[in-house]
Parts: C-alpha cells; sequence; structure tokens
C-alpha cells in the first residue's frame, strides 16, 4: 500500500522531467530560420538593424536578441563568445581573424551595404561646408582656424575609431573633443550648443526616434570637401553611390557560429531583396539596388479603335 501511494507522484514527476526536457530540447534547436540567437550590434547602425531584425522575425519563426554597444565593447563581447554574431562598420582585423582560426572556425563576412560618418552643427551656424582637412589638423592638436570642439558618441565608438585612423593618431585629444554614450547623445548636445561640430553615424540622421525628430530639425548636416578635392560633398545616397563622400565605411554581418544557425539565415536576410530595401529605405547605401517592377499595359482593343 506504501508503494502503491508513491507511484501516481512518481509517474507525475517523470512525466514533468520528460515534458520540460523534450520543450528544452526543441527550443534549443536553431536553422538557419528557426530559432534564438544573440546580434551583437554597432551602436551607429541600431536604427536600420532593428527595422531588419522586426522584419526577418515577422516572416520566420525566429527570436533575435539585439545586444547594441560600441565597437570595442561588441569586439570584446565577440571574442569572450557572448555572441558569434556581430555587425560592424568594418572587417575583421588580423589579430581577430587569426583568434577564430586558432579556434579552426572560419569568419563568414557578408557585406551589407554602405554608411557614412557625417559632421553635423547647430541650425544658427549658417555655414555648412567643413574641409576634412581641417577636422584631421584639430585631432592632431595642429592650428587650424575652422573647428573650435569635436562631439563624439562614445570613445570606444567605431566613428571615434574611424576618425583617429584618418588623422594618424592612437589616442584622440583630450583638448576640444567631447564624447557622451550615444549618436542621440551627440544631436541633442549640437542642437543645444552653438560652435560644436559633432560627428554621428549617418542612419541616425535619416532615422531618428520620435524623439529626436524635433531636435534634427536644430540641426545642419555639413557637407565635406575630402583631401585633394575642390568639391564639397553632402553625405547623400547618390554621392555615397558615386563614391563622392569621403567618410563612406563599407557594413558588414561577420558569423563565426561555425553552423547552419541563425547567423546565416538572418546575413542571407539582409543582403536579400528584401533587406536591401530595408537598407535602402533607411537612407544608406545597399549592396545590390533593389530593382523596380516597371508594368507595360498595352491598350484595349476598344481603346485602340476610339482612336
Amino acid at each position: 500500500m506504501k508503494n502503491f501511494g508513491r507511484r501516481p507522484y512518481v509517474l507525475v514527476l517523470f512525466i514533468s522531467v520528460l515534458f520540460f526536457g523534450c520543450k528544452k530540447s526543441v527550443g534549443e534547436k536553431e536553422t538557419i530560420l528557426k530559432g534564438t540567437a544573440t546580434i551583437l550590434v554597432d551602436e551607429t547602425l541600431k536604427p536600420v538593424l532593428e527595422d531588419e531584425i522586426a522584419i526577418f522575425q515577422n516572416g520566420y519563426n525566429a527570436k533575435i536578441l539585439m545586444e547594441v554597444r560600441s565597437e570595442k565593447e561588441l569586439m570584446q563581447a565577440f571574442l569572450k563568445d557572448t555572441s558569434r554574431i556581430v555587425i560592424l562598420s568594418r572587417k575583421l582585423n588580423e589579430e581577430e581573424a587569426k583568434y577564430f582560426e586558432q579556434l579552426k572556425i572560419k569568419p563568414k563576412t557578408t557585406m551589407i551595404g554602405t554608411d557614412a560618418v557625417a559632421f553635423i552643427s547647430n541650425k544658427s551656424n549658417n555655414d555648412t561646408l567643413i574641409a576634412l582637412k581641417d577636422i584631421i589638423l584639430f585631432m592632431q592638436g595642429k592650428p587650424q582656424t575652422r573647428v573650435k570642439g569635436l562631439v563624439f558618441d562614445n570613445p570606444n565608438s567605431s566613428t571615434v575609431r574611424y576618425m583617429n585612423e584618418l588623422a594618424g593618431i592612437k589616442e584622440t585629444p583630450s583638448e576640444g573633443v567631447y564624447s557622451f554614450k550615444y549618436n542621440n547623445d551627440v544631436v541633442k548636445f549640437v542642437s543645444e550648443n552653438d560652435g560644436m561640430i559633432g560627428v554621428v553615424g549617418l542612419n541616425w540622421l535619416y532615422q531618428p526616434s520620435p524623439d529626436m525628430k524635433s531636435l534634427i530639425e536644430k540641426i545642419n548636416v555639413l557637407s565635406v570637401k575630402g583631401e585633394g578635392s575642390v568639391e564639397f560633398v553632402a553625405p547623400t545616397q547618390n554621392n555615397l553611390a558615386e563614391g563622392k563622400y569621403p567618410l563612406a565605411r563599407d557594413l558588414y554581418i561577420i558569423n563565426c557560429q561555425g553552423s547552419f544557425g541563425l547567423g546565416m539565415g538572418f546575413a542571407s536576410f539582409v543582403a536579400g531583396d528584401i533587406g536591401q530595401r530595408i537598407i535602402l529605405k533607411a537612407g544608406l547605401l545597399p549592396v545590390r539596388v533593389p530593382p523596380r517592377k516597371v508594368i507595360f499595359k498595352n491598350k484595349s482593343n476598344k481603346e485602340n479603335e476610339n482612336e
């Protein structure tokens, strides 16, 4: 009688373990279009990637968790295996590539579009032109008369790294340079302070959040004259396509999952027709401009007779 009384409880426990074990197993199964994955995203690219992920999830049985960080923080997480999928404005460098080679993982790099580093100023400043040479001289600590101060999003961001490389310096100068945490902080600061030049990712200007739209109206996007050029060029899709804007940067999805997982499926989606249309709508330059269908309608016989 004693043993018989325990059997229902043992049976219920066994079924519960079996059920949850099976549920976990199914939940963990990941394919290129199904499952759950975490993707590390450069903060300067957040708006467009939010759209890409939303549309991808609506079309497939997939859940993508987006972790937005500065470039330096992204790479630290990427190399620590927080996630094996990262979206950057550069390819892996030699040291990073060698790290994955030692792990016997071959990174799959997919170019998804072209972004730009843009300069912004307060609307009260009527001068909307800036020479890249003056920005570089300022960052190098050399005399120039046009730049009073630069405002960056984050000291560890991709825009800081990009501008440091252009200026040929390892550390951003402390004097006259300000940094916050996010691109919208830069827009806000510049909109409220005259005389400063903000450095932001172009995507934030084309896709501002609702609370940022009023601030965007208070800034100018500057046209830039590249070194050796005589023309001032605005950061537009057309100028990116023609290779005129001097601060263009290509965007990449780098997948080191080493398997046929969601990273591969998402990269294919973003590089495909729908994903490229999202890139285009976001104000950036897609790798392949989505084709437009033009339908020619023949006149009906009745219409021809009336002519």
